[in-house]
């Protein structure tokens, strides 16, 4: 018999301290698990599969991040309601934001036009515990100015192989950074918070396994000092092989905005 298929589209945002990423695995508790989990509850008996529109490592979390439903037979016509339930039954730190149809030849990971990522950080104190999820505190101060500096030359087309963990000879590293910016934080904010943060912000089509930490963690150097500007610019050339000997924290990292329009 042949069964027939439904296609949505969901956004949802989470908060991923206590998550081991997105993709699921063997004995701990990740994203794509509990979602999972939630909608057999309740969906009963309807057959789905879900997937997402990428790959997010432990602890990192996200304001807008997507998933698309295929249900088999039985469509969903209640989106409101289907909202509701889904919510009332997910995890507190998981929520989902929209949902709406979307045909057979839409697809969730070649479709996403723009990914936009938050990197929240502060320097030269120690912060509230509160503050562990979303912000990464960096002890040593650092030269923010000059990381504003360092942040502008990952903008445009480069060879990012230097920013890819355990890259290969195969891959494609030619990458587009549309907008990389370091600004002052006024987008996240607590009681708790230090007075002063930054956020490390970076715009484009698609990005490499722990490419955003590499390049933080870079950018975190050049403010201790550790290297140059003209290390960074070397660093993108075509015929570069420095290999990043350090990653950013991964709980400083957000998915902020994904677009598919």
């Amino acid at each position: 018999m042949f069964d027939k298929r439904y296609y949505y589209l969901i956004k949802i945002q989470y908060l991923g301290y206590r998550f081991h990423g997105w993709q699921k695995q063997p004995d701990v508790k990740t994203l794509h698990l509990m979602i999972d989990r939630t909608l057999k509850y309740i969906l009963g008996d309807t057959r789905f599969k879900t997937l997402g529109a990428g790959r997010t490592d432990a602890m990192v979390s996200a304001n807008e991040a997507a998933l698309e439903l295929f249900i088999y037979n039985q469509p969903i016509e209640d989106f409101e309601g289907f909202l509701e339930l889904f919510n009332y039954n997910l995890p507190q730190d998981i929520r989902a934001l929209s949902i709406r149809e979307v045909d057979k030849d839409f697809n969730i990971i070649q479709d996403s036009k723009i990914k936009e990522y938050h990197y929240v950080f502060s320097q030269g104190q120690k912060n509230h515990p509160f503050c562990a999820p979303i912000l990464t505190t960096i002890l040593k101060p650092l030269n923010i100015d000059l990381m504003k500096e360092g942040a502008k030359l990952f903008e445009g087309t480069h060879n990012f192989k230097t920013y890819c963990y355990k890259a290969t000879n195969k891959g494609e590293y030619q990458r587009t950074i549309e907008y990389c910016e370091i600004v002052d934080n006024t987008i996240y904010t607590a009681n708790f918070f230090p007075k002063e943060s930054y956020v490390f912000i970076i715009r484009g089509k698609g990005f490499m396994r722990n490419q955003i930490r590499l390049m933080m963690g870079c950018l975190i150097k050049l403010g201790r000092g550790e290297v140059t500007l003209d290390y960074i610019k070397e660093t993108l050339k075509e015929d570069s092989k420095e290999v990043m000997d350090y990653i950013a924290p991964a709980s400083g990292l957000i998915l902020h905005r994904l677009d598919f329009e």
